[in-house]
């Protein structure tokens, strides 16, 4: 029914039209040939694909350095330690307590493999550093999921739009 030119109560469902756009079809008298239809609707993708494929590439840089950051900012955080009140007495002989990064003075020991410093060191919050390494771990770990797909993602658009300009 469709290659004869008729569209009947369907046709305009099968090419992806409302019943209104296929009785405005019908009013136009372009219902005689779908075959325009699609070779419009194919060359308007077509013409537009390698705006969508700039349009990716731009997308995917710009989440490549959000993923980027986010992975920096976790790194330091986790090398510099949590920012909590902690005992000064250990360090210069007097009592004192003040809030500050403890873990940034000490040069000899990494507080991420002394987990005896963990609770120790900072005394409020309570538990500062297991809350602390933990949510930068985990930050560090979707950073980097998402550096990995976002490059996927980029080299897809890369390839997406290259292609469609060799097509041409």
């Amino acid at each position: 029914m469709l290659m004869r030119g008729h569209l009947g109560g369907h046709g305009p469902r099968v090419l992806g039209l409302s019943p209104i756009s296929g009785s405005l079809l019908k009013k136009l008298n372009l219902s005689r040939s779908p075959h325009h239809l699609v070779m419009t609707s194919s060359h308007l993708m077509a013409s537009s694909l390698p705006l969508q494929m700039l349009t990716a590439l731009l997308s995917s840089s710009l989440a490549f350095l959000g993923a980027l950051i986010c992975f920096i900012t976790s790194g330091v955080a986790l090398k510099d330690g949590p920012f909590c009140m902690f005992d000064v007495s250990s360090f210069n002989q007097t009592q004192a307590w003040k809030y500050g990064y403890p873990f940034q003075d000490l040069h000899n020991r990494n507080y991420l493999y002394d987990h005896s410093l963990w609770n120790s060191v900072c005394l409020e919050p309570s538990k500062a550093v297991i809350w602390h390494v933990s949510f930068f771990s985990t930050l560090l770990c979707i950073s980097l999921l998402q550096i990995l797909l976002v490059v996927i993602h980029f080299i897809n658009s890369f390839l997406g739009l290259f292609c469609s300009l060799c097509e041409k």
